[in-house]
């Protein structure tokens, strides 16, 4: 159920002014009454003329992407998120279901704030959600997961770590680039960020 309270009353939820230039990805910014999740942010700082804050940002009500230019030392309205911890549990036609580990409490995030972080979600995974009045914004990953390579090419003797990586795909249908002394079936670390290569798994 919606709380009735005023926006402008409820203290919690109350939106701060700050200046764009300190703005990041994945904060929250109201708009003509409407609330924005920030995707990209760029201080542009030009040789001449004024420096801006480029932000890409999508619209909560409705998932629309807009940009917008701000000068760096105009004030913005930024409204007030909540970041909690919460596990993975399952993913079904509703979208990505987390719990949080406090109260128990669980949350359906939908497919398109999940976006590119869908593939690296591991049953039981610690992520980060950001929520604003009970609507789930962003979700933060664990920077490295652990996968195993299913496709690549095979080891040629001869061949050290140092040279070229070869293409692979891994468990969750990620492709990447692996050492050449990377075999199939081999279990690696990922970078969740851009899905890079780190190391050999030590398990």
């Amino acid at each position: 159920m919606r709380d009735a309270t005023p926006f402008c009353q409820r203290q919690d939820l109350n939106p701060v002014k700050v200046i764009a230039s300190t703005l990041r990805k994945g904060n929250v910014v109201e708009r003509d009454g409407k609330l924005y999740v920030i995707l990209f942010a760029e201080n542009i700082h030009p040789g001449k003329g004024t420096p801006v804050t480029q932000l890409d940002m999508r619209r909560i009500t409705d998932g629309v992407k807009v940009s917008e230019r701000y000068r760096t030392t105009e004030q913005v309205e930024r409204a007030f998120v909540e970041d909690r911890e919460h596990t993975f549990l399952y993913s079904d036609g509703e979208g990505f279901h987390f719990m949080n580990p406090e109260n128990y409490e669980q949350i359906a995030v939908p497919e398109d704030v999940v976006g590119d972080a869908a593939p690296y979600l591991q049953e039981g995974m610690a992520v980060m959600l950001s929520i604003h009045n009970s609507t789930p914004l962003t979700i933060e990953l664990p920077q490295r997961v652990t996968l195993e390579v299913t496709e690549t090419e095979p080891v040629l003797k001869g061949q050290t770590a140092s040279s070229s990586y070869k293409p692979a795909v891994l468990s969750n249908g990620v492709r990447t680039a692996v050492p050449p002394h990377i075999s199939a079936g081999t279990r690696v670390v990922i970078m969740t960020a851009d899905g890079s290569y780190v190391e050999r798994a030590k398990d």
